[in-house]
């Protein structure tokens, strides 16, 4: 019979995981040991300790900084789920009796997620959860990317166009792309607009590196049309108000739209592909029992709203240029 391994490290391999983890998020032994409240010395054999054991190298080290070896970066993602879940231990044990009295959800949004997606989930969560912290990180594409990869955002809620390997998208909702005029404009209510009927006219638009810019431009060069771009500026907000005053129209989702707006808007879904939102994860990552009650309140809104039509494009589709959906 063969004896069982004696896992003899057992108790020390706990503190060596959370040094390396620590070490992964600071970017260094230095301020891993000020977060770990321990010497830097300590940290440093503990790492060294966790080599040895696992024979292999977890860092590069090249000066004063420390890089993943491929190795690395594979422990770390097995490792940073097991280190946070036995941290939040408790926490989590009662989370499963309904008792969230504490902790903070860390959320990455745009600022159109932010104004009209997450209004209503983060209301209802801060009056079911009223001593929870939520914290919205205003990020969106590679920056809110980067923030995902390096668990400096539980999760982020947006607009993906593109798969990737090391994330989870989940869609919730999606909308309709539409034109919106001012309200005496000749295409003001006018029913199934061409691309023709909008190329003779200015067009105000997000700035040049947006998705938005992007697909406008890739669905007028497919169908060998120009437009003119008569106004550049950031925020659906502030392309509505232009185009209230006559300065051009816009093709806009319609989630922006409040109904409130003195303009008019022409469902252009036969032209332009829907937008979905969802809830953006890093594969592998712990989730708290704040991030994933949250991320239900999210799913539960968005279930007692329709969902509209959820779906997302096509990863074959040339308009997927981009990662995760920038700005708008």
């Amino acid at each position: 019979m063969v004896e069982p391994k004696n896992f003899y490290y057992k108790q020390n391999r706990l503190k060596q995981l959370r040094a390396f983890c620590q070490v992964v998020k600071s970017g260094g032994i230095s301020l891993a040991a000020e977060k770990l409240f321990q010497s830097q010395p300590s940290v440093s054999l503990q790492i060294q300790a966790l080599e040895r054991e696992l024979n292999v190298v977890l860092f590069e080290r090249r000066g004063p900084s420390l890089n993943l070896t491929p190795k690395g970066e594979t422990l770390y993602q097995i490792s940073q789920p097991l280190v946070e879940g036995m941290d939040k231990l408790e926490e989590t044990f009662a989370a499963t009796f309904g008792h969230i009295e504490s902790g903070e959800v860390n959320i990455g949004a745009g600022e159109s997620t932010i104004l009209y997606i997450m209004p209503e989930p983060v209301k209802r969560f801060a009056a079911a959860y009223p001593n929870v912290r939520i914290k919205l990180h205003n990020v969106t594409g590679r920056d809110g990317l980067r923030m995902l990869r390096a668990d400096e955002v539980d999760f982020a809620i947006g607009s993906m166009l593109e798969g990737q390997e090391d994330i989870i998208y989940e869609p919730v909702v999606s909308y309709d792309p539409m034109l919106i005029t001012p309200l005496d404009h000749p295409l003001a209510n006018k029913k199934n607009i061409t691309l023709a009927d909008i190329s003779p006219y200015g067009l105000i638009l997000p700035p040049r590196h947006l998705s938005t810019w992007r697909i406008v431009d890739y669905t007028f060069q497919q169908a060998g049309l120009t437009y003119n771009v008569a106004l550049e500026a950031g925020g659906w907000e502030i392309i509505k108000k232009y185009v209230e005053l006559g300065m051009g129209i816009s093709i806009v989702t319609d989630i922006c739209m409040t109904g409130k707006e003195d303009i008019a808007k022409m469902s252009l879904a036969h032209l332009f592909p829907c937008r979905s939102y969802g809830v953006v994860l890093r594969k592998g990552r712990y989730l708290s029992p704040q991030g994933q009650r949250f991320i239900d309140i999210v799913r539960e809104v968005y279930l007692e709203r329709g969902g509209g039509k959820v779906g997302s494009v096509p990863e074959e589709d040339p308009l997927n240029a981009g990662i995760m959906a920038e700005g708008f």
